[in-house]
């Protein structure tokens, strides 16, 4: 079986760890890392002790991209991976986690657009300094 095939264990398709890692943009490390900080499940193996990830873990991989894209901390990234371990009794907990998490995003998100309205403003302000300086005599171009 070549690395690039997706093998069938158990009636359900499985993925190398050269797959998910080209399909995640994850480094092979990054994932071992992953699996070693409890921030995904033991990954089943193959009899060659070859990790071979089902669907379920390639979509929880995705969520915690976006949990990390969207500044979650690992700490807390572990704890919500711990809840959810734990099953459907911790949903208000981790339904409260991500509320509070997205709240925090929409408070960056806030910070960063009156950033973004700053530099804006000082761009405009050295773009019409140019135009100023263009219009002065002597200062035009001669082609």
């Amino acid at each position: 079986m070549t690395s690039g095939q997706p093998l069938r264990q158990g009636g359900e398709t499985t993925l190398t760890i050269a797959q998910v890692a080209e399909r995640t943009g994850l480094t092979h490390d990054t994932l071992r890392y992953y699996e070693k900080a409890g921030l995904i499940e033991r990954v089943g193996r193959t009899t060659g002790n070859q990790r071979r990830y089902q669907t379920a873990d390639l979509a929880w991989l995705e969520f915690l991209l976006r949990l990390r894209e969207t500044g979650m901390s690992i700490a807390d990234m572990q704890r919500f991976a711990r809840l959810r371990a734990r099953g459907d009794a911790t949903v208000p907990d981790r339904l409260a986690m991500l509320r509070e998490h997205r709240a925090e995003l929409a408070r960056r998100m806030r910070a960063l657009r009156r950033s973004a309205g700053a530099l804006d403003d000082k761009i405009d302000h050295y773009e019409r300094l140019l135009d100023e300086t263009d219009e002065q005599p002597g200062t035009e171009e001669t082609t």
